[in-house]
């Protein structure tokens, strides 16, 4: 079954050390992605997601346009990070490992995600609903991510690894039938 990513009640956020004493939260604002999804068997279910990476936000203007410049993301060449499924295993009740092929600077290497099945609903419209928790941690220069400047004390201005969580509803249309 299909199901579509539903961008008003999801999150796409990261967290990267900063001057070794701090993380520094972002997200980003636009993406898409649908998951098909086989309850009975989960090894058959896929994901494909993709995020736009002008839609940075970290809460600091200045910030998040050197994050899109070619130091970073270099969204003019790289306007999309894209993650497409290669297999979907259960690992415990309502928990899944999902890997997978990431992309970001035109560089995919493989990651794996924790997800957590949070439970599915009906809306008062009719539409059902799905929720899930995704947590992982990239090294970004795996990514060609490289920017950085070293410290007067020793250390880097920007930490290599990035945890990635991803708060996810999808949702599926109930068909409507005519009285």
């Amino acid at each position: 079954m299909s199901w579509s990513i539903y961008p008003a009640h999801s999150v796409v956020g990261f967290s990267v050390r900063h001057m070794m004493v701090s993380r520094v939260r972002g997200r980003f604002g636009k993406f898409e992605g649908t998951l098909d999804l086989d309850e009975e068997r989960p090894e058959r279910s896929s994901v494909e997601f993709a995020v736009y990476v002008d839609s940075i936000d970290t809460g600091v203007p200045a910030r998040d346009d050197h994050l899109r410049s070619a130091d970073f993301f270099d969204v003019a060449n790289f306007p999309t990070m894209t993650f497409r499924s290669t297999s979907v295993e259960r690992i415990g009740p309502n928990v899944y490992r999902v890997k997978g092929d990431l992309t970001i600077r035109g560089t995919t290497r493989p990651v794996e995600l924790e997800v957590t099945d949070e439970g599915r609903n009906k809306d008062p419209w009719g539409n059902l609903r799905w929720g899930f928790s995704a947590r992982t941690a990239i090294n970004r220069k795996d990514f060609g991510l490289t920017w950085n400047v070293p410290l007067e004390a020793g250390g880097w201005l920007v930490g290599d690894q990035v945890n990635i969580e991803i708060e996810l509803q999808a949702v599926k249309q109930v068909a409507t039938q005519v009285a």
